[in-house]
């Protein structure tokens, strides 16, 4: 029998916890753009939005794939009015941040205004971390996310390891149960890069609240979809098409599925090595070889990735491009 991983304490049977033909909820972390000046490219920001939305992915706007601590307020708030007149009342997710610093406490009214925008964009939050909210600790923790949750009806909480942005930290799983606990957060982005504690999450939420969805942000095993996560990612930002065929395949149980995922993980083991946040810049440069984007520019003040990196960008896109027509 199956011990259970994170609740007995025991070990974790991936091929008992398997999931074939189930159908995965795709949620897609959408690239913002620029120009070679700097400038955010919108038309090629809602050329994305629309591809994420055709492909039947739910856009995730504002989350670390768009800068968003990058942004200013009034940049957030732009991208949250293109993407609700881009997608024309279709679901999205956007990220609730707060601009902070490790000096600064939790900002319950911050956060409640991030939600409120984004609410009244047509979205909902994913509660992005912050200094003041992630420096909470146990019973603490818990409470700041009940207060965000008295002040909105529904969000997504959101793990988010230190390798992405400093004021990231991983949960415990006492943290965590007390975040299942709470009927608004409906669902959790858990971004540590390690299967295990992921399989310790799957395991407390089918022990304790079966319908709360674990988003797996683990860009380097992708196919933590076959154990019963779904998913929010940076790198289903390179190919929506690609993540949808391959989910697609999964839901039939066409063997095609291992194909597409092996070369996508291919692509993020690539995209997303050290320094891990450049990985943006290495999904401009993916999307600009596709024709999908006008540049190749990251953020000015982003990590940047070498031009030679594009000859093997060029050269996983021919392969995913015969996956796709095979």
């Amino acid at each position: 029998m199956r011990q259970t991983l994170g609740v007995t304490g025991g070990h974790i049977d991936p091929i008992a916890r398997l999931r074939p033909r189930r159908r995965i909820t795709g949620m897609s972390a959408v690239l913002l753009p620029f120009t070679d000046d700097g400038d955010i490219d919108w038309v090629s920001f809602r050329r994305l939005l629309a591809r994420t939305l055709d492909a039947g992915l739910t856009p995730a706007v504002n989350m670390d794939t768009g800068y968003v601590n990058l942004l200013r307020p009034d940049e957030r708030l732009a991208v949250l009015d293109a993407t609700k007149d881009t997608l024309s009342g279709a679901p999205f997710v956007a990220g609730a941040f707060v601009d902070d610093t490790a000096a600064d406490a939790f900002d319950g009214d911050a956060y409640a205004a991030a939600c409120d925008a984004i609410a009244a964009a047509g979205g909902t939050p994913v509660i992005f971390p912050s200094y003041g909210l992630t420096v909470l600790h146990g019973d603490d923790l818990v409470a700041a996310y009940g207060a965000i949750a008295s002040r909105t009806d529904r969000f997504i909480a959101f793990e988010l390891g230190s390798m992405f942005a400093p004021f990231g930290r991983i949960f415990d799983l006492d943290e965590v149960r007390g975040l299942l606990a709470i009927d608004a957060c409906v669902g959790m982005k858990h971004s540590s890069l390690r299967r295990q504690l992921e399989w310790d999450r799957l395991d407390l939420r089918d022990a304790t609240r079966p319908d709360f969805t674990i988003f797996t942000g683990n860009d380097l095993a992708i196919d933590m979809v076959m154990y019963g996560s779904d998913y929010l990612l940076g790198l289903s930002a390179f190919a929506p098409d690609a993540f949808a065929a391959r989910d697609a395949a999964w839901a039939d149980g066409d063997p095609r599925f291992y194909e597409l995922n092996d070369v996508l993980q291919y692509l993020g083991a690539f995209a997303f090595r050290d320094p891990v946040p450049a990985y943006k810049h290495t999904a401009a440069q993916f999307l600009c070889a596709r024709g999908w984007i006008a540049s190749s520019a990251t953020h000015p003040r982003a990590a940047c990735r070498p031009s030679s990196d594009v000859a093997v960008l060029e050269r996983l896109l021919a392969r995913l491009e015969a996956e796709l027509g095979a």
